[in-house]
């Protein structure tokens, strides 16, 4: 005859429900060994996004001065700070107790970046980058090399990104380890 009820039928006497300890103890072993080989590299690649989180951060701070002495008809500068912070801000400033055009701090996802910023001659630190009103490079008014490229790396990986910026102001960010030519990332 076929049974055809809906009700559970009752578990046999004997039989298990549940997981033993050791089915439990072996899980927990694989768990232990897949977090062990995945957790370096999921480190590392935290450790690439903030470098490249960074020169983003640098790239769009250095556009936004370009783009504030175009459209202030002023010469405005960038100002690298500690980490990726950075401050955007008139040379001289129309009124004295206005705030700064623009700003960002180091903690917006680049707080283990160590950063390298030089001047044209590739061996001066440099801090400062002053743009006139048309948007090209200038000379600082406090007689500072100009920024020309910051380096970006980590602790913990091989990734480096490099930000450069050109003689007629232009930033773009770019990968030196790659050979120049062989792809468009390459510095």
């Amino acid at each position: 005859m076929l049974n055809l009820s809906l009700r559970p039928r009752p578990a046999a006497r004997g039989a298990q429900r549940g997981f033993t300890l050791i089915e439990l103890m072996m899980a927990i072993v694989v768990l232990g060994i897949l977090t062990g080989v995945g957790l370096p590299s999921f480190l590392q690649m935290l450790r690439s996004a903030q470098i490249r989180n960074g020169a983003e951060t640098l790239v769009s701070g250095i556009q936004r001065a370009r783009a504030e002495a175009v459209a202030r008809n002023a010469n405005v500068q960038f100002l690298l700070g500690t980490g990726t912070s950075w401050t955007v801000d008139y040379v001289t400033k129309p009124v004295a107790t206005d705030p700064v055009l623009d700003q960002s701090n180091n903690q917006e996802g680049a707080s283990n970046v160590t950063i390298v910023a030089l001047a044209s001659d590739n061996t001066t630190a440099a801090t400062r980058l002053t743009f006139n009103s048309v948007g090209q490079v200038v000379g600082n008014a406090d007689a500072s090399l100009a920024i020309s490229r910051i380096n970006l790396s980590a602790t913990g990986t091989t990734t480096t990104v490099r930000v450069t910026v050109g003689a007629g102001g232009n930033a773009r960010s770019c990968d030196p380890t790659l050979t120049a030519g062989s792809s468009p990332r390459a510095c």
